[in-house]
């Protein structure tokens, strides 16, 4: 389950960011958690995620780094979860939807720190942050919906059309490639291509540059920034779609 941590416990080079919150979307005390090992969207992850989430709005800290351990940084949508209940997919998509809004409007300056594969759900999960570093050398960022024959629901559609160059859209909407940290950069998905023993100590220190502006007017700014991305957020999944 995701989990908050203090890399200051195990990194003195982060103790300086005593006032950045980390957030891990994986398990505490393994590099993959048994199980889920993905990081999928399961229904209790999305309650872990959404409540920690609540905990760092209403909190103190400043700023928040979203990473993860492992092979991935998450790979979306719970597969299992939604054979297994087709009937409740529009429910489902739009509880992802409510995740992205949240992420999007923290009152807090937040960074993903992409530390291996981030596909479909989960690739348009860093892209909710303000900023995005991703790991050179292994790992995918990656839409494999056109390839898998599934859609985009307005929600989805709305973040990546937004965030993304339209070309770049465009191109990872329709062929579902997958881009490494150094294309993904050149496309305008991510900011920094960054070495993995680099990555956490660059997104806090992103962070900690950003944290000056922090607090509710933060929050009320993203939202006017992001106002139409939010109506399609909140616009229900229909059933037809799917």
């Amino acid at each position: 389950m995701p989990y908050l941590s203090d890399p200051a416990q195990t990194d003195p080079a982060q103790s300086e960011n005593s006032d950045i919150a980390y957030l891990y979307l994986g398990s505490p005390g393994v590099e993959l958690d048994g199980t889920n090992p993905e990081n999928r969207f399961s229904p209790a992850w999305l309650d872990a995620t959404e409540k920690l989430l609540d905990e760092i709005a209403a909190g103190p800290a400043k700023g928040l780094v979203i990473t993860a351990t492992g092979k991935f940084f998450t790979n979306g949508l719970d597969t299992d979860h939604v054979a297994a209940h087709a009937s409740e997919l529009p429910a489902y998509l739009d509880r992802v939807h409510a995740l992205y809004a949240k992420v999007l409007t923290l009152p807090q300056a937040t960074v993903a720190a992409v530390n291996g594969h981030a596909f479909g759900a989960g690739a348009m999960l860093a892209l909710c942050a303000d900023y995005v570093v991703m790991r050179t050398e292994r790992g995918f960022w990656s839409l494999p919906e056109a390839a898998l024959s599934m859609p985009f629901p307005r929600g989805m559609a709305g973040l990546l059309t937004t965030r993304l160059p339209d070309r770049t859209a465009t191109e990872a909407m329709l062929t579902s490639r997958r881009y490494g940290a150094e294309d993904a950069v050149a496309a305008g998905i991510v900011d920094e291509a960054v070495a993995v023993d680099d990555l956490l100590a660059r997104a806090s220190a992103v962070a900690d540059e950003r944290k000056a502006v922090a607090g509710p007017n933060l929050s009320t700014v993203k939202r006017a920034l992001r106002l139409h991305l939010l109506e399609d957020l909140v616009a229900p999944t229909p059933a037809s779609l799917l």
